[in-house]
């Protein structure tokens, strides 16, 4: 029977390990990826950690900019097994008794005034969220911010004094084999160090389960477990490389690899998230996939570097600047591009309007074109926060329901499609004045109620609209979100 190797999220839980539900699936050999990442040391030519590199100043740098995060999450003990659960509802006679199961991870302090970056699977839901620092001082944490779409939360403490920090470095500079500190507080033993080199760079392991991923870890062989995750991965000057997430395991602790999101990605993220209070998605709107020998041989391409267009999004970036399918994208900028999550990563880096050279290969010869990103509404302008929302991406403007309407339907609840515009609803053919009761089991009183419905569903997980067309019929419309 063929081996299956999984990847899981990873936090500590109650005192026992719980592994979360994002899976990807491997050839042989097996291997189970943990959210939980390590660091790998920086490795100089002709050098041997005993040689001229001391990891000491690094290490004692680290560990008091590291700090211990510990959340309380609430859980009802019960999860939908398949969409059919949605439409028929919880087992007859399931009561939800709500408890607190109480996570642990790591987070790095990046600003002397209490910002603090950390894993969003750490604090992912959770209900207070503690840190204490390497001294013991402990505080309540306030989330700023997240972006489940890189694994990336920011949070912030009020302190009285002006607390250690550490200070980004460049992760394009490391190199393969550079010596790397992974510091954080595994199975919470605080302050913890570990040293690797730098295994890979740009590595893709299907664990964060979100429509518009990135993905392009830094891998290392330093030690990581899980209560790593959201600590530092440093070089050996003590500079921020990367933010420790998940680990290569068959049994939840670590067995060989771990992987970090690049300090450039974590940097961007942080900015956005302070100046607009949401992440900007720059889309460069094609599909792509890796070039692989059996695509070469297929496809008759003849080259062993880049990434192949699959598709173009009509009127998307990349149809308007005149690259076409079939195109093989081999530079963006000056920057070659070897596969997709070396583009997801430079792209993902840009904000809606930025401008960028894209080369690529056509038939043989290169050409190159300037494509001006977009974002996910197919404009270049910024983002703000309240456009992220469900009910926003809706594309409609919604009224309470008047008590004859309540009376009409039989119902104390719901909202109305009072008018509709381009959205999710238009395109799934949702008309005008449609009674929304349930979204995905939850009653909908108003509009805070519709954004709430769908929060923490990942990219598998359909949303399942219930309600009630102009003549009273009961209707459902389900789709993938």
């Amino acid at each position: 029977m063929r081996n299956i190797a999984k990847i899981f999220l990873v936090s500590v839980l109650g005192g026992a390990l719980t592994l979360g539900a994002y899976k990807v699936f491997f050839e042989e050999p097996q291997v189970t990826t943990v959210f939980e990442s390590q660091p790998t040391p920086i490795m100089r030519t002709g050098m041997l950690p005993s040689d001229e590199i001391s990891f000491t100043e690094a290490a004692e740098k680290t560990v008091n900019s590291v700090v211990h995060v510990k959340t309380a999450v609430e859980s009802n003990g019960y999860q939908a097994q398949s969409p059919l659960d949605f439409f028929f509802g919880v087992p007859r006679g399931y009561q939800q008794n709500p408890r607190m199961q109480m996570g642990s991870g790591s987070g790095v302090i990046i600003s002397q005034d209490g910002y603090i970056v950390t894993n969003n699977h750490v604090i992912d839901n959770a209900k207070t969220i503690e840190v204490s620092l390497n001294n013991e001082e402990q505080y309540t944490a306030k989330v700023v911010g997240t972006d489940p779409t890189t694994d990336i939360a920011l949070l912030k403490i009020d302190a009285d004094v002006d607390l250690p920090f550490l200070t980004f470095s460049n992760s394009d500079e490391i190199r393969l084999g550079e010596w790397v500190l992974a510091v954080g507080n595994p199975f919470n033993l605080t302050s913890t160090v570990t040293a690797g080199i730098v295994s890979a760079k740009s590595r893709s392991i299907g664990i964060i389960n979100e429509r518009t991923a990135i993905e392009s870890f830094i891998q290392t062989d330093a030690v990581v477990n899980p209560g790593n995750s959201g600590g530092a991965l440093v070089n050996t000057q003590g500079n921020l490389v990367g933010i420790n997430s998940a680990i290569s395991t068959h049994t939840g602790s670590f067995e060989g690899y771990s992987f970090a999101v690049p300090s450039n990605i974590v940097q961007k993220v942080v900015k956005d998230i302070l100046e607009y209070g949401t992440v900007q998605r720059a889309f460069i709107g094609v599909n792509i996939s890796d070039i692989t020998p059996r695509l070469n041989e297929e496809l008759k391409l003849d080259l062993k570097n880049g990434v192949y267009v699959a598709g173009v999004s009509e009127k998307g970036a990349a149809y308007e600047a005149g690259i076409e399918s079939g195109d093989v994208i081999v530079a963006i900028d000056s920057r070659k591009v070897n596969k997709s999550s070396e583009l997801q990563e430079l792209i993902g880096r840009k904000r809606p309007g930025d401008k960028v050279i894209v080369t690529v290969n056509r038939d043989g010869s290169e050409k190159k074109f300037d494509v001006e990103l977009r974002n996910m509404n197919g404009t270049t302008n910024i983002v703000r926060k309240d456009d992220t929302k469900f009910s926003n991406m809706l594309g409609a403007n919604f009224s309470p329901l008047s008590s004859s309407e309540m009376s009409k339907y039989g119902v104390r609840f719901g909202v109305k499609v009072k008018s509709l515009s381009k959205g999710i609803l238009q395109q799934q053919g949702i008309p005008e004045g449609f009674v929304i009761t349930h979204i995905n089991r939850k009653q909908i009183e108003n509009e805070d109620d519709i954004n709430t419905a769908v929060k923490g569903l990942s990219k598998d997980d359909p949303v399942v609209i219930q309600g009630f067309t102009r003549e009273g019929r009961v209707k459902y419309y389900a789709f993938g979100y």
